[in-house]
């Protein structure tokens, strides 16, 4: 279900028992609120209502025989259960319409509104935060958010209430917005599907991240970018951000004013053509993690982030590798289990990256990636690699170290480590081939597969020789019938005969 545009009144809330049911010896009466388009179900039992009761008659003005009475026998009778269930229900619908906005928190609790209506969401963590905020911002740690909490303090700072319409302090809005202005590192953590008994899609819910004014580090998973309002005033401040489950695009949430501006560029570069919109880059962020959505392109919105140094797209729809020429600072690059099947002059685009993954594609060629002389670890497990000879290919980078072939096609080679590390060379002891150390037994094995592949190398040449020098010799035109009989040194030693007459 898609949420409607924020309201500026308080939605109609309605409340109906449209049920019951009986569990083990009691009856459980089954009860339908409805909070504008939101729509959830509670289930409670006879004694519920009556503790309910109680609290609302000591605390508020409220008619203690507004609730019927107990019934000692047959309360488990069919007539009893029926007649009781239209009872109840005249006696919430009468308590909502005694508390049309400032619900009561007995009452508030006991239609979960803390855990599906806007204000008893806010309410409920503005006295979480009343309680524990300072002591969480002290420690440091990463805070938790749903999605449908950060909705509902959109909604409540856009209606024109009070931030305290409750009169308990605790549940004052500011608690929020002073947590909010000084955390450092938040998850937001939705779900798919209905939350809990209620018809509410948190994925596609939409809120406001501009309430942060110091985050260092976010996470997001399980939410729509195109509903998350305000990412771009954490371009000053974010040296991390992480989304998962939420986009199909890096435009989306690195430059979500593309939707407005088509043509725009990057501050600080000067362009030929005419803009729209200059855009700011994301000034201290160094790890941009979007991996686990769908993601095709690797697009122009790179270009906002030049620190970037670790960069994870894994998990996506790439089939080719774009526009990571921009990011000069890159180190460490995941793009594993993506559609690659190739990856033509990687050093272009890649630059001087040390850690590279590649697991889980489609690669059958490594030429691409021959001129990658700063990597250190690779990881090409889990593709179609089945030439021997493609290992050549990496065999001479200078600085690698890790290397992971594990389940491809040439793994099934007799003696496929030797084999492979006999293609580094002397660097062979150097290479931790698929997590496992050389061992001094294989390198034993190296050095007789190096020495006949030396031996080899040799013959080679020499038969290359021989060929050569046949050829050198070989005389350029056939001799004529009366000199056919001479021996060619005779010819060689004595050039004036062949002209003699």
């Amino acid at each position: 279900m898609e949420p409607g545009p924020f309201p500026e009144e308080v939605p109609d809330r309605k409340v109906r028992v449209v049920g019951s049911e009986l569990v083990e010896s009691y009856t459980v009466y089954i009860i339908d609120v409805t909070d504008g388009l939101h729509k959830w179900t509670v289930k409670h039992r006879y004694s519920d209502f009556y503790d309910l009761h109680e609290k609302l008659t000591a605390e508020k003005k409220v008619d203690r025989r507004l609730l019927p009475p107990k019934k000692i026998l047959g309360k488990n009778s069919k007539s009893l259960v029926e007649r009781r269930q239209k009872e109840l229900e005249l006696y919430l619908q009468t308590l909502l319409q005694q508390f049309p906005e400032a619900t009561p928190t007995p009452l508030a609790c006991f239609l979960h509104f803390h855990l599906y209506e806007i204000n008893g969401i806010t309410a409920a963590l503005a006295e979480e935060l009343f309680h524990k905020g300072e002591q969480l911002l002290q420690a440091g740690e990463v805070f938790t958010l749903r999605p449908l909490q950060l909705y509902s303090v959109t909604q409540q700072l856009r209606l024109a209430k009070p931030t305290c319409f409750t009169g308990d302090a605790k549940t004052d809005l500011g608690h929020i917005l002073d947590f909010t202005c000084r955390l450092r590192y938040l998850k937001i953590s939705g779900t798919r599907g209905p939350v809990g008994t209620s018809n509410i899609q948190e994925n596609s819910l939409s809120f406001d991240l501009s309430v942060f004014k110091s985050l260092l580090q976010i996470e997001i998973s399980d939410c729509i970018a195109q509903r998350v309002q305000g990412l771009p005033s954490l371009r000053s401040t974010l040296a991390t951000l992480s989304i998962h489950r939420s986009t199909e695009s890096m435009m989306s949430v690195l430059v979500p004013e593309a939707s407005e501006f088509p043509q725009w560029e990057p501050e600080g570069v000067e362009s030929g053509c005419p803009v729209t919109a200059v855009v700011p880059v994301w000034r201290q962020l160094t790890t941009l993690d979007m991996s686990h959505n769908c993601i095709s392109t690797i697009d122009d919105s790179v270009k906002l982030i030049p620190k970037v140094e670790f960069l994870d797209l894994s998990y996506n729809q790439l089939s080719s590798v774009e526009n990571l020429q921009h990011l000069y600072n890159l180190v460490h690059v995941d793009l594993s289990y993506n559609s690659l099947r190739s990856l033509e002059a990687a050093h272009t685009r890649l630059g001087n990256i040390k850690t590279l993954s590649l697991a889980g594609n489609q690669l059958e060629k490594l030429m691409g990636l021959s001129k990658l002389y700063s990597l250190v670890n690779l990881d090409l497990s889990h593709n179609q690699l089945a030439q021997l000879e493609e290992i050549r290919n990496i065999g001479a980078l200078p600085c690698l170290e890790k290397l992971n072939l594990s389940s491809n096609p040439i793994c099934i080679i007799p003696d496929y480590r030797t084999k492979v590390l006999a293609q580094f060379g002397d660097r062979a002891a150097e290479v931790c081939l698929d997590c496992k150390v050389t061992t001094e037994k294989e390198l034993d094995t190296v050095e007789v597969l190096k020495a006949i592949q030396k031996a080899k190398e040799a013959k080679d040449r020499m038969s290359h020789n021989d060929k050569k020098i046949s050829e050198d010799t070989k005389p350029s035109a056939a001799p004529s019938s009366s000199s056919s009989s001479s021996c060619p040194a005779q010819q060689s030693a004595c050039p004036s005969q062949g002209n003699h007459k």
